[in-house]
């Protein structure tokens, strides 16, 4: 069976893809790394290292504000990774796209200048069971802050969402949808094409957290017409401390701006500020350059395999870990949608998962115990924390073979 197993890796470019990451060379314990904590933070390719280690080897300025030659290769360099972003999204323009720290920042920045100026005591802001802190923390300042109420929707035994509640759940006084793509604990896709559909027909405005999706399925924002999309590039195969607020160009035009600073002004006295146009109102200070050059270079890398290309290998990962984990003995896995990305997170019989990452660990196997900053997820199973394998484009069958070999020595270790 696993020879027939592994031709499904020949029959994509695996090999190839790995020769890609540099770090997967490394052996960890006297191991080769397998590295499957990839919704935590994804491996970076040369390409990624080479386009920053480029920028500050040869064009390091700062951009926007000079006519040197630096400086114009590093603002041509910067907004080639706009240009970048924007088709990763299919967004109509490159104005759509902001540079942020991360999908957190994202979040936070529409919560504090769309959101707060369009609610009051009483209203009613709505998110889901799946979101991770990022996506909820932001929302309760709103709410705490402003009297506004919090409502939830809630999460079925298997993690897929509770659609049926959707229509009780938003009312005259909802002003705003904030929800997740992908679960990053439970890997569940939401339908958020349905859930925009309806938000929309009662004018409801919607933020999309991509952060889990942008690595794993295809994102189109003319096709699903959210008002805000957002994801972190470290997600992606990009740098830490990089990502992307897409937001339509009607809603940053008439956004405040977030932060003040250099380069979200066009003129400034005593008296007066006058603001610079979108993207530009929301990038004060000086941003991170070689971040957004790294990430620019993340999202090409990506494209020039197709995303298409790397979910379906991705889909062939999960059926496999699934089927194969399911064989341990006293092994659940929690979240059971038959609409998953790339991610599995079980537990098992009274083994806890700091436990079972210790043991796995030494085998030379990455995967992440805890919360996954989803505590809400975790409450709902009654757990304290799960143990998480998620899967990118560089694992492999074998990877995932090791890993169960490692899952069943911490059961007769701990068991």
């Amino acid at each position: 069976m696993s020879a027939l197993i592994y031709q499904t890796d020949s029959l994509y470019d695996v090999n190839k893809w790995r020769q890609d990451f540099p770090i997967l060379n490394e052996s960890v314990h006297g191991m080769r790394l397998a590295y499957l904590d990839n919704a935590a933070t994804t491996q970076k390719p040369k390409a990624v290292i080479d386009a920053i280690t480029n920028y500050y080897t040869h064009d390091n300025a700062n951009v926007h504000r000079a006519v040197h030659m630096l400086s114009s290769r590093a603002t041509k360099a910067y907004e080639n990774a706009r240009i970048q972003a924007q088709r990763f999204l299919n967004a109509k323009s490159k104005s759509e796209i902001v540079f942020v720290r991360g999908a957190t920042e994202a979040i936070n920045l529409v919560a504090q200048t769309f959101v707060r100026s369009k609610v009051m005591a009483g209203d009613e802001i709505l998110i889901s069971g799946l979101e991770h802190h990022s996506n909820i923390v932001p929302w309760q300042l709103i709410c705490d802050e402003l009297g506004v109420k919090l409502k939830v929707i809630p999460i079925a035994d298997n993690g897929d969402l509770e659609l049926d509640k959707i229509d009780e759940l938003i009312t005259s006084r909802t002003r705003f949808l904030a929800v997740t793509h992908v679960s990053n604990a439970l890997g569940t896709i939401v339908p958020i094409s349905e859930l925009i559909t309806k938000a929309h027909q009662r004018n409801i405005p919607v933020l999309i957290d991509g952060a889990q999706a942008a690595p794993h399925i295809n994102i189109d924002v003319q096709a699903l017409e959210p008002d805000f999309y957002v994801f972190s590039g470290h997600k992606v195969y990009g740098p830490t401390g990089i990502g992307v607020l897409y937001a339509k160009l009607e809603h940053l035009e008439s956004m405040p701006p977030w932060q003040g600073g250099g380069d979200m002004i066009l003129s400034v006295t005593f008296e007066k500020t006058t603001y610079n146009e979108p993207p530009y109102k929301f990038e004060a200070g000086t941003p991170d350059i070689a971040g957004a050059i790294g990430l620019g270079a993340a999202l090409k890398y990506v494209r020039s395999i197709g995303i298409e290309q790397i979910h379906k290998y991705e889909t062939s990962l999960l059926e496999y870990a699934t089927q194969e984990l399911q064989k341990v003995a006293g092994l659940r896995i929690v979240g059971t949608s038959v609409n998953k990305a790339a991610i599995i997170s079980f537990v098992l019989d009274d083994v806890h998962p700091h436990d079972i990452a210790t043991i796995i660990d030494q085998a030379g196997v990455a995967i992440r115990s805890g919360h996954h900053c989803a505590q809400p997820i975790m409450d709902r199973y009654c757990l304290p924390a799960t143990a998480r394998a998620s899967l990118a484009l560089y694992n492999t069958h074998e990877e995932i073979d090791r890993l169960v070999t490692a899952v069943v020595e911490a059961r007769k270790v701990f068991g």
